[in-house]
């Protein structure tokens, strides 16, 4: 018994030491984006987002969910959800969850039973990312402008193949990329790894700014920055975006980000 206990004590040991040398698991997010048409959509989606999608995915286990509008409103009008979870067993089957609930079957009663000539949105996309493990928990942005005023930007990076690929993800984790965004300040919401989605390999993150004039200065210092200079003109770093999408957002007043 004695050396029954001195062997989980051991075992208990070296897992505090784990977390302690590795920090907290990496969280999981879902990235779902609604494209809509109509004014009609727009005002269901924001009703049924935030009195019943997101208390739904909370009591489902998701830590928080950020709701987010596009800012140039082209033809093809977008709302973007992001759920996070920690860690993957809590992202695993949560929309299974959410159609059982019994609550949200109520709640959303009207928008789930539309009928198919007036659908609430006109297709859905879904993503799932893995949070870079420098950055393995999301971050609330600590920004004092009003909600509508605020900017968030969402970029993808796409490569050329997975090799350059990894490349890039090393390049914000063992570079020090993330490091350097850290350090300027940008309020990263999250940097991830997109696990499933329809441009991989690609990489996401999102960033926080108090307005459009916040973000341009801060990305103008971050393009002078020695660091960043001399971390995009090493050899080993080249080449290993090939495309660039960059999406302006604004926050709901009831996102969680």
């Amino acid at each position: 018994m004695y050396k029954i206990k001195l062997l989980l004590l051991a075992l208990f040991s070296m897992a505090v030491l784990s977390v302690k040398a590795y920090g907290p698991a990496q969280s999981y997010y879902v990235l779902k984006v609604y494209h809509y048409k109509t004014s009609d959509q727009e005002a269901a989606l924001d009703q049924y987002f935030k009195n019943s999608y997101k208390p739904a995915l909370k009591r489902a286990g998701a830590l928080q969910v950020g709701v987010f509008k596009a800012v140039e409103q082209d033809t093809n009008k977008r709302f973007y959800v992001l759920i996070t979870f920690a860690g993957k067993s809590k992202a695993d089957g949560f929309e299974t969850k959410v159609t059982k609930d019994e609550q949200y079957l109520n709640d959303a009663k009207d928008f789930l039973d539309a009928s198919y000539d007036h659908a609430p949105y006109n297709r859905i996309e879904t993503i799932l990312l893995q949070a870079f493990k420098t950055s393995p928990v999301p971050g609330v942005p600590q920004l004092s402008a009003n909600k509508p005023d605020r900017i968030y930007e969402l970029r993808s990076y796409e490569s050329p193949t997975e090799k350059y690929y990894i490349n890039k993800v090393h390049m914000f984790n063992e570079g020090g990329e993330t490091v350097l965004f850290n350090r300027l300040k940008f309020n990263a919401v999250f940097y991830g790894d997109v696990i499933v989605g329809s441009h991989m390999p690609n990489l996401m993150y999102m960033t926080a700014f108090e307005s459009k004039a916040d973000r341009d200065q801060h990305w103008a210092t971050f393009s002078a920055d020695p660091e960043w200079k001399s971390l995009s003109g090493k050899p080993e770093y080249q080449h290993n975006v090939s495309k660039a999408d960059i999406i302006f957002l604004h926050p709901t007043e009831y996102s969680d980000f």
